[in-house]
């Protein structure tokens, strides 16, 4: 098994050695602005989710420091949904009338602050608020980010560039939970939120090298004038069924990042949790270089649907997984999964709006991932009470076929073009330059 793990490390290594000349010609390709603009929008998202990866590893240990309870140890990691389910729709509507940059901002202060609250007030109530606030700082950031993104890149390039910006998110999950770990085990939590604080003021600093966003005026007069109601929105098939695949893809990560470090405990694997992350963050950064292209050549379906196939795999390893190199290999599969999915959906997301309701439309959608955060923890901690913490990863990847399933029978008008554009076979007939914007 070892030198089949060192196989597809040398595999994943040419793939991404190819994407990055690949990444290089197709940004220097780019205006010499708009070249600026995606490089400081990089740094800010990549200081952004260092800082809230460095706590993946530890917070839910930090919380066993206070805590036996498991049913309370999932209702703080899940309450951190909370804050995303409330604000996403109105900082998402927020983003497209003040614009990107200032909902950026505003998740970042509130990463910044936050941190500096668990350390100062370590006691379940207050872990479970602040842990909720802490949630806005993505519906904030996370939304803004990928909108503005998707408001610069060519269109022709539109998958491409984005799956390259998207790699903000497993480079932090790579650096933040490894450099997390390693302040907690030799200074402490205290520090380890300190330095998590100061992350996020350098990513707020970033945000003000941004010099300028694109249509930001027709943009927001376009907000103002149209506003739909949440549930026509949210109910639209083009919406619904990305949402619904991104609720299982979420309650799969929320019972990963609230147990997997405690099921690791318990099985007594002598390996530091960050090192699982860094892991699949690093799969998931190498993955990101062919699939952002090939999807705009191949549709973005087909990738959806092994994305999502590759986290139902992760979850299925960690299930039997008994050794050090099992949980790195489900760590590697479950970055190969995200580094799929997640880009894909967001292009697809882009190819179904318009840029006056991008901001909203990718906030509403993401209220799926947000709610499988915050049912996973307290769900899936009582039932580790009746059925034990390994089982309850063989019901997250029951889930992860679900989403599968439900991805190959509605994502287009009827179930045969679903099940073509799943594979690949067909284009997304919900696409917007075939029909009107979503929410009209």
């Amino acid at each position: 098994m070892k030198r089949e793990l060192y196989q597809v490390a040398w595999v994943l290594y040419f793939i991404g050695h190819i994407g990055i000349m690949q990444s290089l010609t197709t940004f220097y390709s780019l205006e010499i602005q708009l070249r600026k603009n995606l490089t400081a929008i990089f740094w800010a998202g990549l200081f952004f989710w260092s800082s809230m990866a460095s706590q993946l590893p530890t917070l839910p240990l930090y919380i066993r420091t206070l805590t036996q309870s498991f049913d309370e140890i999932g209702i703080i990691m899940g309450s951190f949904a909370i804050g995303l389910l409330v604000c996403r729709s109105y900082l998402g509507r927020l983003s497209d009338r003040k614009g990107r940059r200032y909902t950026m901002r505003i998740g970042l202060m509130i990463a910044a602050i936050v941190p500096l609250c668990y350390a100062s007030l370590p006691s379940i109530p207050f872990l479970i608020f602040f842990r909720a606030v802490h949630g806005i700082s993505i519906a904030a950031f996370a939304s803004s980010y990928s909108a503005l993104v998707a408001d610069l890149a060519p269109v022709e390039k539109r998958g491409e560039v984005i799956g390259y910006m998207s790699l903000v998110n497993p480079l932090g999950l790579a650096f933040g939970p490894a450099l997390g770990g390693l302040v907690q085990e030799a200074w402490g939590y205290q520090p380890l939120f300190m330095m998590a604080s100061l992350l996020a003021v350098v990513g707020l600093w970033l945000t003000f090298q941004i010099e300028t966003e694109e249509n930001v005026n027709d943009r927001q007069g376009n907000a103002t004038a149209n506003k739909p109601k949440f549930w026509q929105t949210f109910l639209n098939p083009r919406v619904r069924v990305p949402s619904t695949v991104l609720l299982l893809v979420g309650l799969s990560f929320g019972t990963l990042s609230a147990f997997m470090p405690i099921l690791m405990q318990q099985k007594n694997i002598a390996l530091n949790a960050g090192l699982f992350y860094m892991a699949a963050a690093l799969s998931g950064f190498i993955i990101r270089f062919p699939v952002g292209r090939l999807s705009d050549t191949w549709g973005r379906g087909i990738f959806i649907s092994v994305g999502i196939f590759f986290y139902a795999l992760s979850m299925g390893i960690i299930y039997f997984a008994g050794h050090n190199y099992e949980f790195l290999l489900s760590g590697i599969a479950e970055g190969i999964g995200s580094g799929i999915v997640i880009p894909a959906i967001i292009a697809l997301l882009a190819d179904r709006t318009a840029p006056q309701e991008r901001g909203y439309v990718f906030g509403i959608t993401w209220i799926g991932f947000d709610l499988g955060i915050a049912i996973a923890g307290p769900v899936m901690g009582k039932l580790i009470g009746v059925m034990g913490i390994t089982n309850i990863f063989a019901i997250a990847t029951g889930l992860c076929l679900l989403g599968i399933l439900i991805f190959a029978t509605q994502s287009n008008q009827t179930v045969a073009e679903s099940l073509k554009f799943a594979i690949g076979k067909t284009s997304d007939r919900y696409a917007i330059k075939s029909i009107s914007p979503v929410t009209n």
